[in-house]
């Protein structure tokens, strides 16, 4: 249910006061904030710049606390659809809408036609309205609008009575579909809430520094960047960037080194690694940052800016480990679109995996969806649904199903599925009647790495989802990997899934 509300007057200078006063005491007191205020993104910005202004608006109103917003606004451009604007900020606000329509002037028919179409663009525009109030009416509305309610009052103060008609449907309203950007703000909202200390080894990448910056204006984790200071403070000046608020440590600093090269060899010794052997690997920064999260001195790590994934991902298998119940490291992404969040797996590591592994990677893949807010239905996906159909794949995810089942019986999982019936109800109800996930899964595990890695970057290329991660799965503490040609984006968003990881 939604916990937050918008009032979307149509008409420009609509006094908003006395509305607002009573909807705030049928809903529990919720704080009025207005959303077209000074310094924030006016009417026309959502149409020029609608990406900014959506940036600044989540920025400057988490998602996560409850509020009735209020849409009123000055005069603005002519020919702007007030209603999709309203929709658009609703949308982020994660708050169904509360149309309100001046009907001075208007017969009941005029008023209702205009319900109609305001409600109608909202709705095209991603909004979800879900009542109607008129001011200064002349009647008392015969019909109702396919939103409903409608209450319709001759002045602009609502009645108690009127309440009572909005009450049911305003304390019953569904909340809206997470948009990405309103999704990510609830992430970095997370990792501000109890902040976690992440590593970045590669500060001799500008991309890395200028990721580091935005982390910390956003106090999304504290940082430490691997590297000399006098470099790092001299590329920042060169850059603009305020740093100031990092902590900086050199790879030469002889306590640390001594520290870490002593467990290092500990840790290895069985494989033959000695002290100088151990000081050696740590002139590699993934080993340093590594060895820092084995000591506690960082959460995580995030890595592969500038080197390969393995260069990330091997000492991590070597020092951090696989968490006791799990034997497999796997890669997910976290699918952003439009109207909700899925979890694909595994894109990034595993590229055979057998029956076990498969299950290994399926019940890592719930969890790490249940921690960023998915309440996990995971789908194994093959060309065959149920036992429509044989073969070698599908044997290992019918195998790869039962252990899953067996080892985590309070995951509701199912396979294999094919990926229609994964998601489309209609499919599933002739497919898999009485599946648990056939039809509404929202964690998908793929059988082969070339199956995952092609379908994530299909989905993001032709779907326009967003896709954040690779996130490494399966690990004791988190590590993640970077794509060399990671956008600064990228790295701030790695950066705050690692932080929200290392929370547990």
């Amino acid at each position: 249910m939604a916990s937050s509300y918008y009032l979307a007057p149509l008409q420009a200078t609509t006094n908003t006061d006395t509305i607002t006063t009573a909807l705030t005491q049928l809903l529990g007191n919720l704080p009025v904030k207005p959303v077209f205020q000074s310094g924030l993104p006016q009417p026309q910005d959502w149409v020029l710049k609608s990406e900014l202004a959506a940036q600044k608006l989540v920025n400057t109103f988490p998602a996560t606390s409850p509020a009735l917003y209020d849409g009123s606004f000055a005069a603005t451009f002519t020919g702007i659809d007030i209603a999709a604007v309203h929709a658009r900020a609703a949308s982020h606000l994660l708050a169904p809408m509360i149309l309100l329509i001046d009907a001075s002037g208007m017969d009941e028919e005029a008023a209702v036609n205009t319900g109609h179409v305001m409600a109608f663009n909202a709705s095209q525009a991603g909004g979800t309205p879900v009542a109607t109030i008129l001011v200064n009416a002349s009647f008392t509305p015969s019909v109702s609008l396919e939103h409903a309610p409608v209450v319709a009052v001759s002045g602009s103060k609502v009645s108690p009575e009127d309440l009572a008609k909005l009450a049911p449907t305003l304390k019953n309203a569904p909340c809206p579909a997470i948009p990405p950007l309103t999704y990510q703000g609830m992430l970095t909202e997370r990792a501000k809430a109890a902040p976690r200390t992440i590593v970045l080894p590669e500060s001799e990448d500008e991309r890395v520094l200028q990721a580091a910056a935005q982390i910390l204006k956003l106090s999304a984790a504290n940082i430490i960047l691997l590297g000399e200071e006098d470099t790092i403070a001299s590329r920042a000046q060169e850059l603009n960037l305020d740093l100031a608020g990092a902590q900086v440590v050199s790879l030469c600093e002889e306590e640390r080194l001594n520290k870490y090269a002593s467990r290092l060899a500990e840790l290895r010794a069985h494989k033959g690694v000695t002290p100088e052997k151990a000081r050696q690997l740590l002139q590699d920064s993934a080993y340093f940052g590594t060895m820092m999260i084995e000591s506690g001195d960082a959460d995580g790590m995030v890595s592969g800016a500038c080197h390969t994934t393995a260069n990330t991902i091997r000492p991590a298998l070597q020092i951090i480990k696989t968490k006791p119940e799990v034997s497999t490291v796997s890669g997910a992404f976290l699918m952003l679109f439009s109207d909700h969040a899925a979890l694909y797996a595994d894109c990034a590591v595993s590229i055979d995996p057998n029956p076990s592994q498969l299950a290994d990677i399926a019940a890592s893949s719930a969890k790490t969806a249940s921690q960023f807010g998915i309440d996990p239905k995971v789908a194994l996906i093959s060309y065959s649904t149920g036992d429509s159909g044989s073969g070698e794949t599908v044997e290992k995810v019918l195998q790869a199903t039962q252990i899953v089942k067996e080892n985590h019986p309070e995951l509701a999982v199912d396979g294999p599925l094919q990926f229609d019936a994964a998601v489309d109800k209609t499919v599933a109800a002739k497919k898999c009647p009485g599946s648990p996930v056939a039809g509404q899964a929202n964690v998908f595990v793929f059988n082969h790495l070339d199956v995952g890695n092609c379908v994530y970057k299909a989905v993001q290329r032709t779907a326009g989802a967003v896709a954040v991660g690779p996130i490494l799965q399966g690990l004791n503490k988190p590590v993640n990997d970077l794509s060399r040609g990671a956008l600064i984006e990228d790295i701030v968003n790695t950066v705050i899934i690692t932080a929200v990881q290392a929370q547990g």
